[in-house]
């Protein structure tokens, strides 16, 4: 058993274990999102001491470059980016089928899904690849990560019911096919076997239930899944565009009836507000772009401290925008509770706003570090 529910409060809190091939995690927890082995401004040990115990790489961006056997080669991602806590790598399926979206019908789609898998055209160089749910797994496995998702199909937010229903039935095939291929790759392998007495910890593989947003769609795949006895659900598709924005009914449904002693991943959300919602709805864990990619643009989280947790409401936390002119004569740090570097170490937001007006690579570093800590502090609140 690699995932124990060791508590579970009245507000649907729940709290557990997981144990992986490179330590211990405790749910709930936030992966800040490192695409290409990097989470974006920050080196492996400012994470750390951020408070960040696993983050998420990329498929697809690792496969193209610098491409995974060389990564194997070189000892695998953890080494290869100096990070020797747990890595989740999503399957790339996103990814893919975004290049899809940007093909458009006028200039003929980039990517040709079959029941095979997908082919796609690199965004980098325009070659051809094919991922098949099988590769999608050796790649992963190549990598080196502890947790795996397979190859699924994420239609776009306004896809017809006739499309989702479609993904649905292509994401549950595709399962099926990577859940024997990864069975088959671990136990076949010696490093996974029994050695004295006791048997390794072994990567884990999820399973992603789509069908946008249609709660008997949801419903289905998710049993169908579960019935592959997989390590762990993802609840996907359900932030991929503005369309997806009304998801609380499906991710409620699935706090339902995805099995309690096995983790929840609700892919891609969101927000600190949207992570306090969902983890009261029994998700485990959480990915977001949204912490770096404002911080960015300028954008930091400040927390309404006259907000508690407790209260169901949708306003804990603020964005501000630090290019903002009133911020260029502001004397007081960014968010006086917070522990980040800027503010611990008393940077006024009149400096960081000069340095981000300057275009000065600090002003992104403090901007992220900043929105990093207010997430994976979040995260320690929400344990109680």
């Amino acid at each position: 058993m690699t995932f124990s529910l060791t508590k579970k409060f009245d507000n649907g809190v729940r709290i557990g274990t997981l144990i992986t091939p490179h330590g211990m995690i405790e749910t709930p927890f936030f992966m800040p999102v490192g695409t290409v082995g990097s989470v974006k401004a920050m080196a492996p040990w400012e994470l750390k001491e951020l408070g960040a115990d696993i983050v998420l790489s990329n498929t697809y961006h690792l496969y193209l470059r610098p491409g995974e056997q060389l990564i194997k080669s070189l000892g695998g991602l953890h080494k290869f980016m100096g990070w020797d806590k747990p890595i989740l790598t999503d399957s790339g399926g996103y990814q893919v089928f975004s290049l899809g979206d940007r093909g458009g019908k006028k200039n003929g789609s980039l990517v040709k899904i079959t029941e095979e898998g997908v082919t796609f055209q690199s965004h980098l160089d325009g070659s051809k690849h094919l991922f098949t749910p099988e590769k999608v797994i050796d790649i992963q496995l190549d990598l080196g990560v502890d947790i795996l998702m397979p190859l699924d199909v994420c239609p776009s937010g306004n896809a017809t019911p006739k499309e989702i229903e479609k993904a649905v039935e292509l994401t549950i095939k595709w399962a099926k096919r990577a859940k024997e291929h990864f069975d088959r790759a671990i136990f076949s392998n010696e490093k996974w076997k029994m050695k004295n007495g006791k048997l390794p910890t072994r990567p884990m593989l999820h399973g992603i239930v789509q069908g946008g947003l249609d709660p008997a769609l949801r419903k289905y795949c998710a049993e169908e899944l579960i019935k592959l006895d997989f390590d762990g659900y993802s609840v996907g598709g359900l932030a991929v565009d503005f369309e997806t924005r009304d998801m609380w009914e499906i991710v409620k449904l699935m706090g339902e009836i995805l099995p309690e002693d096995k983790q929840r991943y609700l892919m891609g959300v969101g927000t600190p507000d949207d992570i306090i919602h969902a983890v009261k709805l029994g998700m485990d864990m959480f990915d977001c772009v949204l912490p770096t990619r404002l911080a960015r643009h300028a954008s930091v989280y400040v927390r309404n401290s006259g907000v508690l947790l407790t209260e169901n409401v949708d306003n804990h936390f603020e964005l501000i925008n630090l290019l903002n002119s009133q911020y260029r004569t502001d004397g007081d740090v960014i968010d006086e509770n917070c522990g980040c570097d800027a503010c611990n170490r008393g940077l006024t937001k009149a400096y960081i706003a000069h340095l981000l007006h300057s275009n000065e690579i600090l002003g992104l570093r403090l901007a992220t570090s900043h929105n990093l800590w207010q997430y994976l502090n979040l995260m320690k609140e929400l344990k109680g």
